[in-house]
Formats: C-alpha cells, sequence, structure tokens
C-alpha cells in the first residue's frame, strides 16, 4: 500500500494559519487598525502578501515583494527590522509599491522579519493611516509576533520531515517499516504541540492512514483507545522506556504508566510487546 501522506496536508504546512494568527493577536496588543503578512515564496527572495487584519481595499493582496524593493524587500534582504513613519516620502527604502499601498491609505509601516535557522521565511507588518512613530511598545508586539510564527514554523518544519518518512514501503516487508513506526510515534507526540487545528487533524489522520495499511482484522479489533493511549503505545512500539515516553508527550511518567496500563487491559495484554502487538492487528499503530 503507497501513501503519500505529504499530499494532504501540504497546503497547510507552509504556516498562512499561523500568520493569521499572529496578526489578529498583534493587533489587539497593540490597536494597530492595519496589520499584513506574507511568506516568502520558493522564488528566492520574492515575498507575497497573503495575510490582511483590518485593509479597507485588495491592493496589497496577492502583492509579490521583491528582495531589496520596499520596506518589506529591505527587511527581507538584510533580515532586521524596518520602519518608516511616512511610507511615500521616505527615502529610505526604493517606492516600487507606491500605488498599491496609497490604495490602502498607509502612512507610518513597521516591518519585523521571520527568520528559522538564519532564512528569512516570511515578514509581518503593522501600519498606520496617520504619519507618525511607531513606539517602543508597538515594535516589541510585532518582534514577540514573529517569534510566535518563527516557533510555529519550527513545528511545521519537523512536521513535514517525519510525513516525508512516512510513505508505506511498498514491498511490505517488516523491516522497511521500522523507519515508518518511528515517523509515526514521533508525528504522534508531535500533534499536540500544533496550533492550527486543521493541521492536527491531518497529521493525525495520516496517522491512522498509517496505522490502518498494516491491520490484519485479527485480535484487539473492538478495542477503543483513547489517544493519549495511543500516543503512549506509539512511543512504545519504538522501544522509549516510560520516562522516554514521557518527555516526548510532555507528560509525567506516571501518567504515561496509567495510559498504558489502560490500554494493555483495553487489549487484553499482560506484556508492553503484547500491547504493541494487538494495537497493531487492531489497526491503531503501524
Amino acid at each position: 500500500m503507497a501513501l503519500d501522506p505529504l499530499s494532504s496536508v501540504d497546503t497547510v504546512l507552509g504556516g498562512t494559519a499561523d500568520m493569521r494568527g499572529a496578526l489578529i493577536r498583534l493587533r489587539q496588543s497593540t490597536g494597530l487598525p492595519l496589520a499584513f503578512a506574507g511568506l516568502v515564496e520558493s522564488d528566492p527572495g520574492q515575498l507575497r502578501i497573503s495575510e490582511l487584519q483590518g485593509n479597507r481595499t485588495t491592493s496589497l493582496s496577492g502583492l509579490a515583494v521583491h528582495s531589496g524593493n520596499g520596506l518589506g524587500g529591505k527587511t527581507v534582504a538584510l533580515a532586521r527590522p524596518c520602519w518608516v513613519t511616512d511610507y511615500s516620502s521616505s527615502r529610505q527604502i526604493s517606492h516600487e509599491y507606491d500605488a498599491a499601498v496609497a490604495a490602502e491609505g498607509i502612512r507610518s509601516v513597521l516591518a519585523v522579519p521571520v527568520v528559522v535557522r538564519r532564512r528569512v521565511r516570511g515578514v509581518l507588518y503593522g501600519a498606520l493611516r496617520t504619519a507618525r512613530p511607531l513606539g517602543d511598545r508597538t515594535v516589541g508586539a510585532a518582534l514577540e509576533a514573529a517569534r510566535d510564527v518563527e516557533q510555529a514554523l519550527v513545528v511545521r518544519d519537523e512536521a513535514r520531515s517525519l510525513l516525508a518518512a512516512t510513505r508505506a514501503p511498498e514491498d511490505g516487508a517488516p523491516g522497511a517499516w521500522e523507519e515508518v513506526r518511528e515517523a509515526h510515534g514521533a508525528l504522534r507526540a508531535l500533534a499536540p504541540r500544533i496550533e492550527d487545528p486543521g493541521l492536527r487533524e491531518e497529521l493525525l489522520r495520516v496517522c491512522g492512514r498509517l496505522a490502518g495499511a498494516t491491520a490484519s482484522g485479527g485480535g484487539g479489533g473492538s478495542a477503543v483507545l483513547t489517544p493519549r493511549e495511543v500516543d503512549v503505545l506509539a512511543c512504545v512500539a519504538t522501544g522509549a522506556t516510560n520516562a522516554v515516553a514521557a518527555e516526548r508527550l510532555g507528560l509525567r511518567p506516571e501518567t504515561v504508566k496509567a495510559y498504558l496500563r489502560s490500554a494493555m487491559r483495553k487489549l487484553g495484554a499482560h506484556t508492553r510487546l503484547e500491547a504493541v502487538v494487538a494495537a497493531r492487528r487492531a489497526g491503531l499503530l503501524p
């Protein structure tokens, strides 16, 4: 059975939902009338505005900003925050995007880079429709919002890497499944850290498809485990101790032990190994 888990979640791995949430929080904490953002595309240095909050027009929506051009392009090129008090008259930036900026009525603008592993992955903007300085509080809030997006993108990168390892082996050989099972366990542990509910649901759906790929329909098929019980068994299946499983899942070792004991009871298993085997037969683990 061949699975391509990336095909179902690639569109939500980009991070636009994280950008949207960051913009909402930025406006709530600062009172900025307008905030917008975009991710750097595969074309090196090109940023495309995809998220807007508080906009009155669509002039900025989908705007492609090239590295070095305008305020956002300068931020991408320098990988540091940049701002201007009056966009249209500023001599600190080039003016390729003046028409789009003017259509939205923007005057004072702040641009903060989203940097992951020394690479600019996006830019968050905060703007006023009056020409007055943006204070330290606003700059600090924008930096904090950018850090939130950076952390979310790190988690998404980890998810992408794990998903790439979860393509089911064509030959079905038991040994070929070990890497898939390792990735499955890591995905189960990663999913609770995903704030975007859509992405979290997709990751868990992939886990379910992987688990079903090796189901034999044998004993234990009627067992109903809680998500956390499956998480614990997924860790145990990779050889993790209770302490290691607790660290991966962000739980106490005693809590892991309780989940494991409950799962074993439901599966009619007397040992950890028996529980893993029964869960695989039931289609709960790959």
